[in-house]
C-alpha cells in the first residue's frame, strides 16, 4: 500500500515533469562535460535527482525534511553551473526554487531568489565568461519565477480541492442523520394522528353498535358481525401506531460513512460495529462532531497516510475512537474545534480522551441509556 501511494505521488503532474525536465538538462550535460569532469557531474546529478525525489514523498509524511532536500539542491544546481558553462546547468536552480516556493513564506523566498540569482549571475560574468550575464540572470529568474508561481498554485488548488472535499463530505453526513431524525419525527406524528382520529372515531362506532346489538326488539346478525369487524380493527390500528412509536434508534453507521467516503487523504479505514445505532438525537450528532473534526485534522494538520476510526459499544456507552499514522504533537494545544468537542459530549454526560504522542488519537463516548 506504501509502495502504490509512494509511486502515485511521483506520477502527479508537477513531480514528474520536474524528474523530465532533470533528465533532459542531465542528458545535454553528462554529454558535453569531459572525461575528467563526466563521473563527477554525474554524481551530483544523481544526487539531486534523488534528493528531488524524496522532497517529493516527504510532502506529508516528514514536511520538515524538505527544505534542508532544497537547500542540497540548490548547493548542487550552482556547484554543476560553475563546470558546465555552456549547458542548462541553470535548470536545476529552477526546479529546485519551484518546491522552495510552496515552504516559505513569499518575503522569505523573494530574499533567497535574489541572492541566489546575484550568485548565478556572478557565475554567468566571472566564469562563463559570458557577454549578456545579465541579460541570462533575467531569463532564468523568469523561469523560476514561472515555476513557483505554477507550483504556488497548484499546491492552493490542491488544497481547496481537499477542502472542498471535506465540506462536501460533513454536509452529506449531516444530511443523512437529519433526514433519518426526520423521518422519526414523521413517522411520530402519523401515529399520533392515527391513534386520536381513526382510534377515537372507530371506538364510538363500537359503542354505538353495542348499543345496536342490547336492542330489546332484537339486533339483526350484521350487527353482531360488525361489533366483531370493528373490534379487529381497532386492536389493528393500536398494532400499527405500537409499531410506528418504536424507534431503534438513529443509524450513526450511514453518517459516518458518508462522512469518510469523500475524503481523499489520508486513507480512512472504518470499523463500525453493527450494534450502533444511537437513540439520541444529541448523542448522534455529537458524535457525529468529533468523527467530523478528527477526520478533518487529520486531513488537514497530520500529514498522516491512514487513519482508523472505530464505532463500538462498550457496556452501556457507545465509543468512537480515532488514530491515524501521523507525526503528531509532544504539546497539544487546544484550539475551538478540540474546546467544541468537549464541550458537546459534556453536555450529554459523555468524555473525550487525546493522545498525540505516536501520531494522534482521540478517545470519545456518549451513555447509550
Amino acid at each position: 500500500m506504501a509502495v502504490t501511494s509512494n509511486l502515485r505521488k511521483l506520477l502527479e503532474p508537477l513531480c514528474l515533469s520536474g524528474m523530465v525536465t532533470w533528465a533532459a538538462a542531465a542528458s545535454g550535460m553528462i554529454g558535453r562535460a569531459g572525461a575528467e569532469q563526466k563521473v563527477l557531474i554525474a554524481a551530483l546529478l544523481l544526487l539531486f535527482l534523488v534528493s528531488f525525489v524524496f522532497c517529493m514523498l516527504c510532502e506529508s509524511g516528514r514536511p520538515r525534511l524538505q527544505v534542508p532536500l532544497i537547500a542540497v539542491q540548490i548547493v548542487i544546481g550552482v556547484l554543476v553551473c560553475t563546470m558546465d558553462r555552456e549547458g542548462f546547468a541553470p535548470v536545476l536552480l529552477v526546479i529546485a526554487m519551484a518546491q522552495l516556493a510552496t515552504q516559505l513564506p513569499g518575503r522569505a523566498f523573494a530574499i533567497v531568489m535574489l541572492v541566489l540569482n546575484v550568485i548565478v549571475y556572478l557565475i554567468f560574468r566571472g566564469v562563463w565568461r559570458s557577454e549578456v550575464p545579465l541579460t541570462l540572470t533575467f531569463v532564468y529568474a523568469g523561469f523560476q519565477v514561472f515555476a513557483a508561481t505554477t507550483a504556488i498554485y497548484a499546491q492552493r488548488a490542491e488544497r481547496t480541492r481537499d477542502e472542498l472535499a471535506l465540506v462536501n463530505a460533513h454536509l452529506l453526513a449531516t444530511h443523512s442523520l437529519l433526514e433519518e431524525s426526520a423521518r422519526d419525527r414523521e413517522r411520530l406524528r402519523l401515529a399520533r394522528e392515527l391513534h386520536d382520529v381513526a382510534g377515537h372515531k372507530l371506538t364510538a362506532l363500537k359503542l354505538q353498535l353495542a348499543l345496536l346489538a342490547r336492542d330489546p326488539a332484537g339486533a339483526p346478525p350484521a350487527v353482531q358481525t360488525a361489533v366483531t369487524l370493528a373490534d379487529e380493527l381497532l386492536g389493528d390500528i393500536r398494532g400499527v401506531v405500537g409499531q410506528m412509536r418504536q424507534n431503534d434508534g438513529l443509524d450513526l453507521r450511514r453518517a459516518i460513512e458518508e462522512l469518510a467516503a469523500p475524503i481523499p487523504r489520508p486513507k480512512v479505514h472504518l470499523d463500525l460495529a453493527e450494534d450502533t445505532r444511537v437513540d439520541d438525537l444529541a448523542s448522534a450528532q455529537a458524535l457525529l462532531r468529533v468523527a467530523q473534526e478528527g477526520l478533518t485534522n487529520a486531513a488537514r494538520h497530520s500529514g498522516a497516510d491512514n487513519v482508523w476510526l472505530r464505532l463500538a459499544r462498550d457496556g452501556e456507552r457507545l465509543v468512537l475512537e480515532i488514530r491515524d499514522d501521523g507525526r503528531g504533537a509532544r504539546n497539544l494545544r487546544v484550539g475551538n474545534g478540540v474546546r467544541g468537542m468537549c464541550e458537546r459530549l459534556e453536555d450529554i454526560g459523555g468524555g473525550i480522551e487525546f493522545d498525540s504522542v505516536q501520531g494522534f488519537r482521540l478517545n470519545a463516548w456518549v451513555p447509550t441509556r
